[in-house]
């Protein structure tokens, strides 16, 4: 039996996911996420070609956190001048930017290469229940739905 590896020109049928984060915990749903933006979903999954699908995430300022990350953990920045790196904890990007989070940790679960940066730009993250690609007409991931 051969292995099929899928290639660039073959893939053209990309599905749009919208993925309600609410009262969901940010690394379970980061690891869900980043399989699908992989394509690990598909049968047609190949580790060097983009085979993943867009995924909407609505909701991001409700993702949960468990234990204490919500005053402990924290995020570093540095502007690239001498003493000007600083920290913000999880509460306070939750307040300023809530997309960041869900961004953040889906970014750390996709691989360290130049195809991580095409599949993290078919990451879009809203922090309300509103998004605006209607237009794609996205479907809710069969593992996410509410029961």
């Amino acid at each position: 039996m051969k292995t099929t590896l899928a290639k660039n020109v073959q893939l053209k049928d990309k599905t749009w996911y919208v993925i309600d984060a609410k009262d969901q915990v940010l690394g379970r749903l980061a690891v869900k996420i980043a399989n699908v933006l992989r394509g690990r979903h598909k049968p047609t999954y190949t580790p060097h070609v983009d085979t993943g699908d867009y995924v909407i995430v609505i909701n991001a300022d409700k993702v949960r956190l468990t234990g204490s990350k919500e005053t402990d953990k924290t995020y570093m920045f540095y502007t690239g001048w001498v003493g000007t790196a600083y920290r913000r904890t999880a509460a306070a990007m939750r307040e300023r930017r809530p997309e960041f989070l869900v961004t953040h940790a889906v970014k750390g679960m996709l691989p360290k290469n130049r195809l991580a940066n095409d599949m993290l730009t078919k990451l879009r993250v809203f922090a309300g229940d509103k998004h605006e690609h209607a237009a794609s007409n996205p479907v809710p991931f069969p593992e996410f739905k509410k029961v």
